[in-house]
């Protein structure tokens, strides 16, 4: 079984999601049957909101290669990085090792169009929009993304999710942006922000939606167990 190396603590709680969903992944029925993970766990990485979005922040590329070039030392065969908006670094994370990255972006992109989705509503940091991360990826499958008018809200409930702020608060308000999405026009939401993946219960039945976070699940899987 091959070890991946996990770029993490964008945000911690995202992080540790994304291992439970590994633990799930397989059917182990002892330890030795699960996905061996070197897991970086570092929430020291210059904030992804305060340099995009703010413009005064410190760039999280040098912090990034510096992680991804440790847990290539320390035996990982492949890279992955669950977080959304820190893919805009992804090629500083695919230049500092020769290890093939499971870049989250491309993957959930090539679910969406095999799903049937088209007018995909995102739930995303206004981050991710102003960094255009899914902006290719949705255009190589045809994929309309479709943001909120006024995303002020939803970052609102993603610093909420990393100061601690209890889930069954926030739900509610996920769910009225979610459903804005729906007024619109999106056919498909996405949850593309890890700390939002927390909350997907919250997201209503009238529409299929889909997680990033899933996506990676699965590609680390079939990597580790191929």
């Amino acid at each position: 079984m091959k070890t991946v190396g996990i770029l993490g603590g964008m945000g911690p709680e995202a992080t540790i999601l994304l291992m439970q969903k590994l633990l799930g992944a397989v059917p182990a029925r002892d330890d030795s049957d699960h996905i061996p993970l070197i897991v970086h766990q570092n929430p020291q990485v210059p904030s992804r909101i305060k340099a995009l979005i703010e413009g005064t922040g410190e760039d999280p590329g040098p912090t990034l290669a510096r992680m991804a070039r440790d847990l290539h030392a320390a035996g990982a065969e492949a890279l992955a990085m669950p977080c959304n908006t820190a893919h805009h670094y992804s090629p500083v994370v695919v230049a500092a090792t020769p290890l093939p990255f499971l870049n989250m972006l491309d993957l959930t992109a090539a679910s969406l169009a095999a799903q049937g989705a088209d007018r995909v509503g995102l739930l995303a940091s206004p981050a991710t929009r102003l960094a255009g991360v899914f902006d290719a990826p949705f255009a190589a499958h045809g994929l309309t993304p479709l943001f909120l008018n006024d995303d002020s809200r939803l970052l609102g409930i993603i610093r909420a999710v990393k100061a601690g702020e209890a889930a069954a608060v926030l739900k509610p308000r996920l769910a009225q942006e979610a459903q804005a999405l729906l007024v619109q026009g999106a056919d498909h939401l996405l949850v593309a922000c890890t700390e939002l993946s927390l909350m997907t219960d919250a997201l209503p039945d009238e529409v299929p939606y889909t997680d990033s976070l899933d996506c990676l699940t699965q590609a680390i899987a079939a990597f580790a167990l191929n």
